[in-house]
Formats: C-alpha cells, structure tokens, sequence
C-alpha cells in the first residue's frame, strides 16, 4: 500500500547515473493528499525537465532553494548557483558574451566533490562528471546569450533581479613589500602605508580582440564631457558606496581615482568589506593569504599519536591541542598576547594575521574544553571521531566561531582509518601476507570478498561494530560464512543471525556447501512440530532466527552473544518500531549489519543502523536531525560525515571497474524460498491426491496426469490463489512473493531495472500489481495477448531514461524479439525446466548494448519439486552438459511411480 504524503511533504528528487543525472517526482507518492494545485511548483517545474533537463536546471538556478528540494537536486542547484555567480562576476561580459570564459578551478571541484550529499548513484561522482555537468550548463547559457536580444545585465535581471552583473571596475589591494621591510620594527608607527589601493576599469581597443585594464583616472579623460557613461562605468561603485563610507569617501573626494597607500587600518576595511564590493558587481583582486585564511590563528587538536590500551569506542586516546599560525606552533601565553593587542591585521614574523577578539576568545575556550577531557580522563576515541566530525557543538561555540579549529589524526588512528576506509589498497602495499580462510571453509573467495573477510577480523580486532554493504550479488553472505567459521575455530561462542523468513533457505544452502562443520540452528516456527517448543542449544554456534521472531523470544536478551549479525539490515531502519527496539536491546560483543540498500540515501536510516552497530557515535536521534536539517546551508557536512563513518562500512559496487574485472559478466544464483503454511497444506494434498490416482494410470493418460501434477505444484509454489483460481493474492501467503519482495525493494533504492519471468500468463498482473506496490510505480506488463505495435512502445519507453522500475512478461512472449538491456536483473519467477529457454529470456537484458553486469535470480522452492528438479538439472549440466529436450517437462514422465513420488514429496528423499 503506497504512503499517502501531504502536498508540503512532497520533494522532486534527482539522482545521478554515469553520464549526468535524471529527475523525477518522489517515488512515494502515488497517492497524494490534499490534491496538487494547477500552480504546483513540482509539476510545473517536472514539466521543463521533461522538455529539457539542462535547460531546466540551468534556469532553477535563478530561483532560490525550495523546501521541496531533494538533497540531490540541492546538489545540482548548488553547482548552477555557483556558475551563474561566476559568469555573472567575470569582467567584459558585456563584451565577450557567448564567448565568455568561466572556467571550474581545481579547488572548486575538490569543494564539489566533499558536498556531495548521500544519494543514489553518488558513486559516479568524480571530477570528469562535475566539469561535464559545469559544460553542460554553460552550454545553455552561451545559447540563450548568443540569441538574446538585450544586454547582458537585463539577461540576468529578467530571471533574478537580485544579481548584479559585474561592471567593468576592479579594486586591487597588494601589500607594499619595500614599506613592509623598511618599518619591521615600527609595526605600529603612524603613517605608516603597508598596503596600495588602485581601482582600474576595463576597456576594449579599437583595434584589440580583448580587453585591456586601465586606472580608474583615465575614465576622467574617456569620457570627458560624457557624464552619463561616466555614472553607468562606476554604477557598482556607486551602489558600493551606498553600504561603506570608506568607499563613499573615496569617491566624494576623487580619491579613488588614483592610485592609494594604505594603512594596515584602511586596508583592514576593505579586506573586511570585499564581499560588499562583489556584491555591488564590482571585481576583488587581493592577497591570496587572505582569501585561504592561511595565516589566520588556528586551534589544532591531535588525537590518537600511540595506541590505545584497550580496543572498542570506549578506548582512551592520546590528544594534544596546539595554536599555530601556518606552520609556526605558538604559546597559550603568545595568543594571549594577541588578545591584549587591538583588533585588526597584526604583523607576526613576517606575516600578517587577522585578529579577531570573538575568534581568539573562541579558540581559548575550545582549548580549555579540549583539557577538561585530558583532566578527566573521558576522551575516548567516540569522542575523538565526534569531534572531528562536530567540534563546533561538542566545544561549545558556534561554527562560524570555530572555523579556525581542526582535528588531526595521530599516527596510530590515522593508520587505522586508512586502513579501515581502503583495506584493499593497504593490503596489496603491505608486505605481511594476508590471513587465509581456515581449511574448514569450503570455497574460494574472490580478491574483494577476501578483503572483506579481512575486514571483518580487523573489525572485530577492535571491537567496532561493521557494516558489510557490498552491492547486490558480490558475495556477502560467502563473506559472513567465511568471517563466522574463522572466529568458530579460533575464538568459538555463539552466534545470532537475524533475518528475513524469505532468507531462510538461502543461508541454510550456503551454509551447507561453504561451512558444512559449523552447526547451526532454525529459530522458527516453520522449523518445529505443532507443539514444539523453541529452545537456543548451547552446543549450537550459529542460531538463525527472523525479524518477527526476534521480537517474541525473550530469551535472546537474556544472554551476551559473542557476535550479533543483521541480514537486511535496512530492516532497522525506523528507530521507533517494536522490531528495532527489540534487536537494539540483544547484547553482543561484536555487532555487523548486512545490507545491499545504499541506506546513506536516508540519513535517518543511517543513524538507526549506527545506533545499533556503534551506539552514541553518531549521538541521538534529535541531534542528528538538527544535523541534517542543516546540511542544505551547510553541504561540508556530508563530507565529514562521511570521512566519520566510512571506517565502518565496507562497500563495493559492481560499477567500480577494479571489482567488475573479477566478476563475470552474467551472475547466476538460485534465490531459496519457503513456503507458507497455507501452501504446505495445499501441497500435501495434491501429494496425497496424486499418489492415489497414479496407482491406476497409464500410457498417455498416465504422461498428461504427470503433467498437470507437476503444473498444479509449480502453482501451489507460485501462490496457493493462483492454484485455487482466486484473486486476492496476499503477499504473505507465498514464500516467491516475499522473496521478490526483499530483492525488489535494493533494486527500488538503487533505481535498477528487473524484468521478472514467468511461464504463467496469470500470474503476470498479480506480479505486477505486488511490484507496483514495492516500487510505487507502475511498470509493464508483457504476454502472448500485447499487440506488436504495442510491444515496441513498451520496449521504447522501457529503455528510456524516464524510471520504469520493471517488466512482467510470461516466458514465451517475452523471451524472443526484445532488446531490454535497460535491465539489469533478471527474475525466473517460475521455473521452465529447458535451460535452453530460461537461457534465451535472460538474454533480453544480456546482450549487445548491456553496459552492466546483469544479475539472474532463479526461484527454487525448498523442500519442493522444484528444488529436486533443480539439483537434477545441476547434476545433468555438470555431467554432460546436457541441454535437455523443448518439451520442457517431458523427460520426467518417464519416471516410475516410486520415483515421482519421491520428486513430489515436500522435503523427502533426493531421485
């Protein structure tokens, strides 16, 4: 049932691919209340998009941020803000303009990269993807000028009255390095000029392609007798001089004219006042010390220089707060000093530093704060992380205040983090040889899952909670498997894995094939007889039990688990439901979180899963809102968010190259369903059923009783209404739908695409409609009964950029003809037991065209027909590579009775 959200709730999001980005109306709106009025911002504006995105975004960046601004696309507002700034500030634009320059500095693009906020497809963020958005969008506006019959000031004025366009004068203030020499040792000497003023204006040459740059007396001259220019050439002066009376001094007496010796004082206001002056549209040339605050007094704590005595966030770290002044480390007494000495630009061993009395009042009480915990004995290394990320608040003074503090990691911690945060490049530098998977673990990893379980005992060493967020299909659970036989061997205990009941089967066959010594129990109902009571066995290293169940069992509070693990970890993320609370309150040495859902995309998420994994390190839920709330002022708090909490979470996509080159093209995987109770009643029935009327069969009559049989189990398998012919459909009373449920919902987070197979034309609406619930989009449906004029809308629209989340087709329409490559999962709902077929619809989304690596997710029902036949089919390829016949399921009515009874039979014998 899709959430109904009120109309100011609403947000238009955007999320970014490899070659830009793509903007849509936030999925969780299918329903909306109260109804969107004609003038609705997000419709009008999802209108321009649609026509043209670059367009589109290019003039949003006139309009100020809207509360219905997703974090992404405040993102992307932030980028045009920033060039709409720069072309407006670059000098000639009048002149040059659809040939104006406005080019993206290295810095800036570094600045762009740590505001990146928390969102899908923020891995594709690089520097190349930043200067082609900037390109893109100055494309737009070379355009719209280039035609533009009109200035470029009534351009600008006609989308936002508010800017002002750079006029063609120039302020330029460098200091006098001859003066500053001659008077070292009379700093506070009267008169004394460190500094020279001169305003110029750009002119062009009759005969010249550019402009050239002139003092401002010569204005004086040009346009002598021409009053009116004259006023329209110093326009940004003059609306400068309206908010400073220096400068409104400067103009009055004429002085400005000429060029100017200063007084560190004078020079002091104009330093102060720059931003002023751009304001007004007039263009700053000053010392770069100045722009980069690189001489301003700073606070600079370092934390972690040895090792702690004990490990967990609890452990004590070494720190030592220290004022410098660039490189020079300077005295509480010396910064004292400064406080005694007035405010303004203070000469200090050849520098020149700001002081200010605020600031320096709130350096000295962050010091002071900082000593407190030396005193006390309290900083722990959650507290060194906390206030790398949110000193201001733990130093009790304002972030502007605090500016001129930074934290720095000591040897030891700096160590750990990068080798925490990059355990794959550590590794292949370091000259100690990797820890191998011990000899009762049967598998081979692959280079990355083998960093991973590297990780987790590196996680483990030091008592941190982990999250192992790898995309989906990278092995997280050979990963566990591996991690978990490891510490069975060398450290024993007991383990919890907690889970969805759809995941059941799946850990019990890996388990099985990967660590067949590791004992393991189910803590479920569907595991025991009708009385059975469920008991935790002390000898049994692995208990599994479900999110449900965790919440009724009472017992797993009652004893401190050595390691605690979360599959589907995203299922914690709402801190204020029963579930979470519950799992919160289980105790455990070691805790991991697994999950394929990028759940940085909802901050909230996040916190949730921190407040389980690592509690108090990301501090309380109504800290952390204020947090967020923030961040659209505020965008470098992404980045220090995410350099707090990337030690913790280990995550690869299959879109980084260095992880597709170990990875075949096409991932294969049986997904592992149970059935529901009603579907174990149904099942046992026909078994009953069948074995009676197969006693008196024969001959065609015997091979078309086969048949329907095992289409009536493949039925009961599906959902037992598709067997009754009902229409209902509850989710809840089929395993394959929960199961298409827990993949579809990453697939949702992700924005992928699935195309979803089955050889039942029946069932293709029930499908549908389930996954037009989890994705709160309607997708396609595709069978025999599609006209082929329609089939190629589908297919067209399918592949375009605009979000279809999925395609339902029944097996033999949908497995010829069609070019689906916008997918990159393929779900067999049902199985079509011929290879050969299943083969031919996979490749709908495996062919020429794919750029990713596709996903194949077989449904077997455990314990059923299909999981018997499954394993035949296994063996058959193994063999011989056997491709059996088109009859699909011919072969298996040549087996005797006994034999097929053994194939019907819920969990019996293996044929």
């Amino acid at each position: 049932m899709p959430r109904i959200i009120k109309k100011d709730d609403r947000k238009l999001n955007a999320y970014f691919t490899s070659s830009g980005f793509v903007i849509e109306e936030e999925l969780l709106e299918l329903e909306l209340e109260p109804e969107p009025e004609p003038e609705d911002p997000i419709k009008s504006w999802m209108k321009q998009f649609k026509e043209d995105k670059y367009s589109a975004l290019f003039h949003l960046g006139f309009q100020k941020r809207g509360k219905w601004f997703s974090p992404a696309l405040e993102y992307l507002h932030h980028i045009v803000e920033l060039l709409i700034r720069k072309i407006s500030q670059q000098a000639d634009l009048e002149i040059s303009r659809d040939a104006v320059q406005a080019d993206l500095q290295n810095d800036e693009v570094e600045r762009l990269k740590e505001e990146i906020p928390f969102a899908i497809g923020m891995e594709y963020i690089d520097a190349d993807w930043i200067r082609k958005l900037w390109e893109s969008l100055f494309t737009v506006f070379r355009t719209e000028i280039r035609d533009y019959d009109g200035t470029v000031n009534r351009y600008f004025a006609e989308y936002n009255s508010n800017i002002n366009v750079a006029g063609r004068v120039f302020f330029h203030l460098v200091e006098n390095v001859e003066n500053v020499a001659n008077n070292v040792e009379h700093e506070n000497k009267e008169g004394r000029f460190p500094f020279a003023f001169m305003a110029t204006y750009s002119t062009k040459p009759v005969k010249s392609k550019r402009a050239v740059h002139t003092p401002l007396k010569n204005a004086l001259e040009e346009f002598k007798g021409e009053e009116k220019k004259l006023l329209n050439l110093i326009s940004t002066v003059i609306k400068a001089a309206e908010k400073s009376s220096f400068i409104s001094e400067l103009l009055e007496s004429g002085e400005l004219f000429s060029p100017l010796k200063l007084t560190t004082d004078e020079a002091y206001i104009v330093l102060k006042e720059m931003q002023l002056y751009e304001e007004a549209g007039i263009m700053c040339r000053v010392p770069d010390w100045w722009r980069k605050r690189s001489n301003s007094i700073r606070l600079t704590i370092t934390v972690g220089e040895k090792e702690p005595s004990k490990v967990g966030l609890d452990a004590i770290m070494d720190f030592s707060p220290t004022f410098k002044i660039g490189d020079e480390s300077l005295t509480v007494e010396e910064l004292r000093e400064f406080q005694n000495m007035a405010e303004g630009l203070i000469q200090y061993k050849g520098k020149w530093v700001d002081v200010s009395k605020d600031k320096l009042d709130a350096l000295l009480q962050a010091f002071e704060k900082v000593k407190s915990y030396g005193e006390e004995g309290e900083l722990s290394l959650r507290d060194a992380l906390r206030l790398e990320w949110k000193g201001n608040e733990l130093l009790d003074t304002s972030a502007q205040e605090i500016e001129e503090v930074s934290v720095n990691n000591g040897q030891w911690l700096k160590a750990i983090k990068e080798k925490l945060t990059h355990p794959a490049a550590l590794r292949s530098l370091s000259s100690v040889p990797s820890v191998a998977s011990v000899p009762s673990f049967h598998g081979s990893l692959r280079p990355y899952q083998s960093t991973g379980y590297q990780w987790l005992n590196q996680m483990f060493e030091l008592r941190l909670g982990a999250c192992l967020a790898d995309d989906m299909g990278l092995g997280k659970t050979v990963q566990i498997i591996a991690y978990l036989e490891d510490a069975r061997v060398h450290s024993g205990g007991q383990a919890l894995l907690i889970l969805p009941a759809s995941l059941i089967g799946n850990w019990q066959k890996e388990i099985d094939k990967f660590a067949p010594e590791m004992s393991y129990q189910i803590l479920h109902k569907s595991e025991l007889k009708a009385k059975e009571e469920i008991k935790i066995k002390e000898d049994c290293f692995l208990s599994i039990t479900t999110y449900g169940m965790a919440v009724r069992l009472e017992e797993l509070k009652n004893r401190k688990w050595d390691y605690l693990i979360l599959d589907e970890a995203q299922a914690i993320k709402n801190p204020g439901t029963k579930q979470t609370k519950a799992i919160k309150q289980i105790p455990a040495m070691m805790r991991i979180g697994m999950t394929g859902t990028p759940i940085e995309n909802r901050l909230g998420d996040l916190w949730s899963l921190f407040d389980f994994l690592n509690q108090g390190l990301l501090g309380t839920a109504k800290e952390f809102t204020n947090f967020t709330k923030e961040l659209g002022d505020h965008p470098s708090g992404y980045m220090r968010l995410r350099k707090m909490i990337q030690p913790f979470i280990l995550r690869r996509m299959k879109t980084d190259k260095s992880i597709i080159s170990d990875l075949p093209d096409k991932l294969e995987m049986n997904a592992y369903t149970t059935l529901s109770k009603k579907q174990i009643v149904l099942y046992q029935q026909l078994i009953r059923q069948m074995e009676k009327e197969l006693m008196d069969a024969e001959g065609i009559a015997r091979k078309g009783l086969v048949l329907s049989g095992i289409m009536k189990f493949k039925q009961i398998c599906n959902h037992p209404d598709q067997y009754m012919g009902r229409e209902e459909f509850k989710p809840e009373q089929s395993g394959k739908f929960e199961q298409l449920r827990e993949i579809c919902e990453t697939i949702r987070e992700k924005r992928e695409r699935v195309l979803v197979f089955t050889q039942f034309r029946e069932m293709t609406e029930p499908i549908s409609d389930f996954l037009a619930g989890i994705f709160n989009k309607k997708g396609f449906v595709l069978h025999g009964g599609t006209s082929v004029k329609r089939r190629n809308e589908i297919v067209s629209e399918f592949n375009g950029e605009q979000y279809i989340p999925y395609m339902v087709l029944s097996l033999k329409a949908g497995g010829v003809g069609l070019n689906l490559t916008a997918a990159n999962h393929v779900i067999h709902f049902d199985r079509w037991w011929n290879p050969a077929v299943e083969n031919q619809a996979t490749d709908r989304a495996f062919r020429i065209g794919q750029r990713n690596n596709v996903m194949v997710h077989k449904f077997v029902t455990k314990s059923t027909i299909e999981e018997k036949i499954d394993e035949i089919l296994t063996e058959k390829r193994k063999l011989s590579g056997d491709i059996l016949s088109a009859e699909g399921e011919q072969w298996i009515t040549e087996y005797n009775n006994e034999e097929l009874m053994k194939l019907f039979a819920l969990g019996g014998d293996k044929v």
